[in-house]
């Protein structure tokens, strides 16, 4: 089924055809290098759009059939970059990190009705997105069996690589300087 998440037609066609959904994987997302302060206002807002309200919209028009159903999960796939804000990935840091609230803020609207909801947080993984970047990416089929795995044991967060265990480790600690806290240190 094809779907424009920044379109609230075209979700809520999606959820109409619908009607038996016990799972909902929000996956999509655009990637942008645009910085806060100098970047596109309109590339900052259209990243905003597909992570952040797309995401949401599609929830909100799939939360019907996920209480009716439930059972139910969401999985949301978020990013290490809710946690790191590399300023030349601003916009997508930003969006990012909105979408990790979200995800915690509708796990608790959804509990209640028997729906979980999971946020994938990955570091490198190996699609068309990074494929120019040169460093170690995880297999998007290893990452597909743990966030499936995170989801079946009802798992809060799936933290899929070395990366993302240390960009949450780091949120407790003292902010350092140095590039041993940051995305850079990674590439």
């Amino acid at each position: 089924m094809r779907i424009d998440i920044t379109d609230a037609d075209s979700v809520t066609a999606a959820a109409a055809a619908t009607g038996d959904v016990t799972l909902l994987v929000n996956n999509a997302g655009m990637a942008s290098s645009a910085t806060l302060l100098t970047g596109s206002m309109d590339e900052v807002r259209a990243t905003m759009e597909s992570h952040f309200f797309g995401t949401l919209l599609v929830t909100r028009a799939f939360a019907p059939q996920l209480i009716a159903n439930a059972p139910g999960a969401v999985l949301n796939v978020v990013s290490v970059l809710s946690w790191l804000h590399p300023q030349v990935l601003g916009a997508y840091a930003a969006a990012k990190t909105a979408l990790w609230a979200q995800s915690d803020a509708v796990r608790e609207e959804l509990a209640p009705h028997g729906v979980a909801v999971t946020a994938l947080h990955i570091g490198f993984m190996d699609t068309d997105m990074i494929a120019d970047l040169d460093t170690v990416k995880t297999d998007p089929a290893i990452i597909a069996a743990m966030a499936l795995d995170g989801v079946e044991h009802g798992v809060v967060e799936v933290l899929t690589d070395e990366m993302t265990r240390e960009a949450k480790a780091a949120l407790s600690r003292d902010r350092i300087a140095g590039a041993e806290n940051t995305f850079e240190a990674w590439l």
